[in-house]
């Protein structure tokens, strides 16, 4: 049997990766940031409500559809050279939607913010199962996790305080052009840091496969995401029904391209790892939470009249668990194993269930009881981040290093789809609910329905996640000595090039069928 060694681990990857982070945090900070500014631009621009919806979803929208793309670059041509590209240009679409002169130039800067962070965006998590050894790797995708719930904590208040302090008369435009020293700092600095990662495959790009998975979520994504506003049209229901046609025919294509010996974008030898169509569908049910940013917003604002500094307030305590959650994952990781994502959004759940028996019990027009309802919302917010590094781990190491950017693609994009379709299918049966009604009682009864949903699917995604629990302890007790997932492997290393991870069943593996 072969010597099993590890390669010696990069000296410099803890700050590699601080740069890369920048990746990661500034997509969803110019999510939860720019939805403060929106009264602010229709004010100064003119935009009518379907040019505001559009300023949100084609940020949206781009970045969902890009990221699986943006993640294969990186496994193809260097995921540093790709997250500098990436982040050039986020900057230069930041700089276009400061000083955009019309509603039609903020959205296409919008637009292209959400294109060049799904290139940029991937690059983080991909790069995590390269340069880190396994020991570091907890701790690596704890941080990933925290740099989310940063984000939520800084941008839902940063919007309203720039905005209100109106730094040398830039109004909403701050939002934007705050970016701009960042990026420029990142890329100063992060140019001669930055190793060289990926780029050893065969170079190839695969642009049917490129073209094919864009329209395949478009098909979903761009329906989920204007369907409602738009009186669920008929386009929109075309559109959901050839989105699994697609995908099947996508799929398909991909086969074919790997049996010819070309380089899909998605390896299907690579997607069947046990496990991963499992832990992709707890993916899909952990952002279900994504409606409740808007729906909670629309009930504090609209039912108890708080203004939108001061509900954007209300969320810290959430912030401020999504930013502990994931640093005290490490430690439960160590006592809990696998069960750490389950326990995770059991939390959430139990979160969910606990706001709305708050609300509920709450008199009509009243505000719930500030003590319950933050620590009810640092519950929420600490799950979540619990959750995530673990639900990163569950899918991420199921693959070799090689498919990191491939893998790291797929994820954040379900996890968009997932956010979509939380906006779409609950913030649909909270409006359903509400009706042309706006008196406090009617918001707040749809928002508890609105709560319970969220509470059901997140109880989804836990049964789930116990179940691949269950398979890791069974799998640990019979005495793997190595996993990737679920899988025995064994891990042979030169220590000068890239992992290779050699499969225990031979017919998982499709270089051994062929050698």
């Amino acid at each position: 049997m072969s010597q099993i060694h590890s390669a010696p681990p990069e000296p410099r990857r803890w700050a590699m990766f601080a740069v890369l982070l920048v990746g990661s945090f500034l997509p969803p900070l110019d999510f939860f940031i720019v939805n403060v500014a929106l009264p602010s631009i229709q004010g100064d621009l003119g935009t009518s409500s379907s040019a505001e919806q559009m300023v949100i979803s084609a940020y949206a929208a781009l970045y969902a559809v890009t990221l699986i793309t943006g993640g294969r670059l990186g496994d193809l041509f260097g995921r540093s050279r790709v997250f500098f590209l990436g982040l050039i240009g986020f900057t230069a679409a930041s700089l276009l939607c400061g000083v955009a002169w019309s509603p039609w130039a903020l959205i296409a800067g919008r637009a292209l913010q959400g294109i060049t962070a799904a290139v940029m965006a991937p690059q983080a998590l991909a790069s995590i199962q390269a340069i880190f050894p396994e020991s570091d790797k907890p701790l690596a995708l704890s941080l990933y996790g925290a740099v989310f719930g940063l984000a939520s904590v800084i941008g839902q208040a940063l919007g309203g305080v720039l905005i209100a302090l109106d730094l040398f008369g830039m109004g909403w435009r701050a939002v934007f052009l705050v970016n701009l020293p960042v990026a420029i700092l990142v890329i100063l600095f992060g140019i001669p840091l930055l190793k060289r990662t990926g780029g050893q495959g065969s170079g190839k790009l695969d642009p049917g496969g490129m073209v094919l998975s864009m329209l395949t979520l478009a098909l979903l994504i761009v329906p989920l995401i204007e369907g409602r506003a738009a009186g669920w049209p008929w386009w929109s229901w075309l559109s959901l029904a050839a989105a699994p046609l697609l995908a099947r025919f996508f799929w398909r294509y991909e086969t074919r391209l790997a049996r010819a010996g070309g380089a899909p974008l998605l390896d299907p030898a690579a997607l069947r790892a046990p496990g991963l169509g499992r832990a992709l569908l707890i993916a899909l049910s952990f952002y279900s939470i994504g409606s409740f940013f808007l729906l909670f917003s629309v009930y504090l604002q609209n039912a108890l009249r708080v203004s939108a500094l001061d509900a954007g307030l209300v969320f810290l305590p959430f912030g401020a668990g999504f930013l502990l959650g994931p640093l005290a994952t490490p430690c439960f990781r160590r006592h809990l194993g696998e069960w750490v994502n389950p326990l995770g959004m059991g939390l959430e759940t139990a979160g969910f269930l606990g706001l709305a028996w708050l609300i509920s019990a709450t008199p009509d027009g009243m505000a719930p009881a500030s003590g319950q309802l933050a620590v009810l919302l640092f519950l929420i917010g600490f799950g979540q981040g619990l959750g995530l590094p673990t639900l990163m781990t569950m899918i991420t190491g199921r693959v070799a290093p090689a498919h990191a950017g491939m893998i790291a693609g797929i994820a954040s994009s379900t996890l968009q789809v997932s956010t979509a379709l939380s906006v779409a299918l609950v913030g649909g049966i909270f409006y359903t609910v509400l009706g042309g009604r706006d008196d406090p009682a009617a918001i707040a009864h749809a928002f508890v329905l609105a709560a319970l949903c969220i509470a059901l699917c997140l109880g989804a995604g836990v049964g789930l996640g116990m179940t691949l629990a269950r398979r890791a302890a069974v799998a640990s007790r019979q005495g793997h000595f190595a996993m990737t997932g679920n899988e025995p492997v064994i891990v042979l290393t030169t220590g000068t090039g890239p992992t290779d991870t050699v499969h225990d069943n031979p017919a998982d593996d499709p270089g051994r069928r062929s050698r």
